[in-house]
């Protein structure tokens, strides 16, 4: 099945294709919790709601054109939810939480100093910036998926990658 495709609500394998759908982007949903937030069970609480939320939808009888850029939207405002309620990110929770650092004693020092300069300098962007960033360089989604997530035009969401990472790089050469 397409995720760029709706479900077939006439279908009577519904549940069929969302336990499919569920299958291909559920660890991608988590990821993309997990980085925004840094906390592994409240990214796992995340992810689940957002497919609950998903299908409440379409168990009312919801049509979705694109489900993996509804997927995504949903999680983003149950992010958006969590950050009016959130403390600030560290590195060291998302070590403890599982993140490791790999290659050898002196790589693994380089590539910590180098990931805390980041999240720090990520965390002074403006919230869109960070967030198209995060789509694309966690998620590793592209610009019209992003475009389609977000609801803007693919163009903007270029701009502000662009502006975003090059006032990220001046932030870290700080």
């Amino acid at each position: 099945m397409s995720l760029g495709t709706s479900l077939d609500m006439k279908n009577d394998n519904l549940e069929e294709q969302f336990v499919e759908i569920y299958d291909e982007l559920a660890d991608a949903i988590f990821r993309h919790c997990f980085f925004r937030i840094s906390d592994r069970d409240k990214a796992r609480d995340m992810m689940q709601d957002t497919f609950m939320k998903t299908w409440q939808y379409l168990a009312k009888g919801g049509e979705i054109e694109n489900m993996k850029a509804f997927l995504y939207r949903t999680a983003n405002n149950l992010l958006i939810d969590e950050y009016r309620r959130k403390k600030t990110d560290s590195l060291d929770n998302m070590q403890e939480n599982g993140f490791d650092v790999v290659g050898d004693k002196e790589d693994s020092i380089i590539n910590l100093a180098e990931a805390k300069n980041a999240i720090a300098a990520m965390k002074e962007l403006d919230d869109k910036s960070r967030e198209v960033i995060t789509m694309r360089f966690v998620d590793d989604l592209g610009p019209q998926e992003i475009a389609t997530i977000t609801g803007e035009s693919e163009n903007v969401i270029s701009v502000r990658l662009h502006r975003g990472l090059k006032k990220l790089k001046e932030i870290i050469e700080r």
